[in-house]
C-alpha cells in the first residue's frame, strides 16, 4: 500500500553520509527557533545559488568562482531573520578555538557563510538565535545522522502562508543522501516556504495552506489557478535554506553549478517557490574525498543527484515536523492534518 501523506518516509540517508561533513543543531527552549551548523573541519570547496528575492545572507560573495577564498569551514543556517546572522559569530569563535580555519599569519580565520529564514510569527519574536546559539550548535556537531523536524533552523519553520499565516502548517528540517558508483551526495533542508510542499513522486500536497476552516489542505497551485487572491505579504517572511554536499572533488565553478542544479529539487517539492517573499538559498560543499575518474559520476549525474536529495530532504522536513501551538495560533503538522 502506498504511503499516505502522514506516513513517515523511510530513512533515506543523511548529509553526514558525506565523508568530512558534520551537523549540529541548537534548538531554543523558550520559543520555536534555533540554528544548524554544517561543519567541514578540513575545509570544503563551496558554491551558492540564491534564488529567492528576499535573502538574508552573510559571506556569499566570496563563493563566486573568481574570488580568492577556495575553501570554507562551515555553513550556518538560522531562524530569527537578519538577527539570526549573529549565530555565525558564535560558530566563528568555536572554530577558531579548535584551530579550524584559514591561516592568515595573525590567527586562524574560519570562513563561515550563513543564511537565515523568517520564523518570527511563532512565539516571542524577541527571542532569536545569537552567537551563543551558534557556538552551542558547533558543540553539538557530529557525523551522526542529524535530527529532523522541529529542531535547529527548522524549529520555527512554517509552510503554506500564501493565504495568511493563520492557515499555515508546520515546516521543519530534513536530510537525505544517495550514493552512486562510490560518490555520495547529501542534502540538509530547512523548509520555511511560502508555498506548499509536494511529494514529487505522487504530485500530492503533503503540507501547506489549509482551507479556511483549517481542517484540510487547500492546494495553493489549484487555488491560484481558480483565481483565489493571496493575502498581502511582508517581503522576506519565508525562505527555504539548505546545503547539498558531496565527497567528490569539485572546483569552485562546479560547486556553484551544483548549487544551481540543486534548486531543481526545491522546484519539484515546493509550489510556488523562489517567490518575492522567499529568500531561498542553497549552498554546495565538496569535501574532495573521491576523485571524479573512471566510472565515478560526472557533473551531469551529480547535478541530477543533488536535485534528487534536495527534493527528498524537503519532503522529509515536513513529514518529520510536529505541530506547534502558541498563544496566538496553532500550526498542525502533515501527520496531524492527515
Amino acid at each position: 500500500m502506498p504511503d499516505s501523506p502522514s506516513s513517515p518516509a523511510p530513512y533515506e540517508g543523511a548529509i553526514t553520509d558525506v565523508a568530512g561533513i558534520e551537523v549540529g543543531h541548537f534548538s531554543d527552549t523558550r520559543r520555536p527557533t534555533g540554528c544548524t551548523v554544517i561543519l567541514a573541519r578540513d575545509g570544503a570547496v563551496a558554491g551558492v545559488d540564491v534564488r529567492g528575492a528576499a535573502p538574508g545572507t552573510r559571506e556569499t560573495d566570496l563563493l563566486a568562482p573568481g574570488n580568492f577564498v577556495q575553501h570554507i569551514h562551515a555553513v550556518m543556517l538560522a531562524g530569527g531573520s537578519a538577527w539570526g546572522l549573529a549565530a555565525a559569530d558564535g560558530a566563528t569563535r568555536w572554530l577558531e578555538e579548535h584551530g579550524i580555519g584559514l591561516d592568515v599569519r595573525y590567527g586562524t580565520l574560519p570562513i563561515i557563510p550563513a543564511a537565515v529564514l523568517f520564523d518570527l510569527p511563532v512565539g516571542d519574536a524577541r527571542i532569536r538565535p545569537d552567537a551563543a546559539a551558534g557556538y552551542a550548535a558547533c558543540e553539538a556537531a557530529s557525523s551522526a545522522a542529524p535530527a529532523e523536524g522541529n529542531v535547529g533552523a527548522g524549529s520555527g519553520a512554517l509552510v503554506g502562508k500564501l493565504f495568511g499565516v493563520h492557515r499555515a502548517m508546520k515546516g521543519g528540517i530534513g536530510t537525505a543522501s544517495v550514493k552512486v558508483n562510490g560518490v555520495t551526495v547529501g542534502a540538509l533542508i530547512a523548509c520555511n516556504a511560502l508555498g506548499d510542499v509536494i511529494d514529487p513522486d505522487t504530485g500530492r500536497v503533503v503540507a501547506g495552506a489549509r482551507t479556511e476552516d483549517g481542517k484540510s489542505l487547500l492546494d495553493t497551485r489549484r487555488a491560484l489557478l481558480r483565481g483565489h487572491l493571496p493575502t498581502p505579504l511582508l517581503a522576506g517572511t519565508n525562505t527555504t535554506l539548505g546545503v547539498v554536499a558531496t565527497d567528490a572533488v569539485l572546483t569552485k565553478v562546479q560547486a556553484n553549478r551544483l548549487a544551481t542544479a540543486a534548486h531543481d529539487g526545491l522546484a519539484r517539492a515546493i509550489n510556488p517557490v523562489h517567490t518575492m517573499s522567499d529568500g531561498d538559498t542553497l549552498f554546495a560543499l565538496a569535501t574532495g574525498r573521491v576523485p571524479l575518474q573512471g566510472d565515478a559520476p560526472g557533473m551531469t549525474v551529480l547535478s541530477a543527484l543533488a536535485a534528487e536529495v534536495v527534493a527528498r530532504a524537503t519532503l522529509r522536513a515536513v513529514r518529520a515536523a510536529r505541530s506547534v501551538r502558541t498563544a496566538e495560533a496553532y500550526f498542525p503538522s502533515a501527520a496531524d492534518l492527515a
